[in-house]
């Protein structure tokens, strides 16, 4: 059986007197790629705050390796093992590359050592980062800032990686390079749950894809069985449905 790293149940959960996600069921396993999509309002970001302790659900659990985080401080989730890659370009522009990486690693600054063994991982995993160490973040182009934020988020080792929207604003010839960045943190035995707009894109890289509609899951299943379905496919991909 697969080996669930996170798993949300029941989960209400929203803004104010309001629920976006209303009943949400999700589980990922390790190692897995999984993909979410759905349309605008469906729910899509309110997980990942959910996941990260940015929003206290209404009701529900949500359970990362084994134990209950529901609720939890974002500090105490990043300690716990996830870590997020934003949307929006969170690099500092006038500090440089290297710089801006070992803020990933501020929870373990005393640990000289530690710290050291971290920035030499992410440089084998993300060679920009050591190429472009002392160039400021702000020169590099779109596609070099997600891979250094790639970079920032691994310097915790995280377990579980959040990505949100990782192709947005990217040439093709980046998102090539993000794509393979994001296969290689799944083969070193870690587990990435993205969302992506792009569907085409987010379902052949995923190995698992998940469709949201009015805060719950519709459908969940391997990326390939995902992207086939005939009401998916119409909806996101612009094919013909077939009857």
């Amino acid at each position: 059986m697969s080996e669930a790293v996170l798993a949300m149940v029941d989960v209400q959960a929203g803004y104010g007197g309001g629920l976006v996600l209303q009943g949400l069921d999700l589980q990922i396993d390790k190692g897995t790629i999984t993909c979410i999509v759905g349309p605008n309002g469906a729910g899509k970001s309110t997980v990942f705050r959910v996941i990260s302790g940015l929003i206290k659900p209404k009701s529900g659990t949500v359970t990362f390796l084994g134990k209950d985080i529901t609720g939890q401080s974002p500090s105490a989730v990043l300690r716990a093992g996830v870590a997020q890659v934003p949307q929006n370009r969170a690099l500092f522009p006038e500090m440089t590359v290297h710089e801006n990486v070992l803020l990933g690693g501020y929870a373990i600054r005393r640990d000289r050592a530690l710290l050291k063994q971290r920035m030499a991982m992410v440089e084998e995993m993300v060679p920009l980062v050591r190429e472009r160490a002392k160039e400021h973040a702000g020169n590099l182009s779109g596609g070099q800032r997600r891979m250094v934020e790639i970079g920032r988020a691994l310097m915790l080792n995280p377990s579980l990686v959040l990505m949100d929207e990782p192709s947005l604003g990217l040439d093709p010839k980046s998102v090539a390079k993000v794509a393979l960045l994001i296969r290689e943190m799944a083969a070193s035995g870690r587990t990435v749950l993205m969302v992506e707009q792009n569907v085409r894109l987010g379902m052949n890289l995923a190995t698992h894809g998940v469709v949201m509609e009015q805060g719950k899951v519709r459908l969940t299943g391997d990326a390939a069985g995902i992207a086939d379905n005939p009401e998916v496919a119409t909806m996101y991909l612009g094919k013909a449905r077939e009857d």
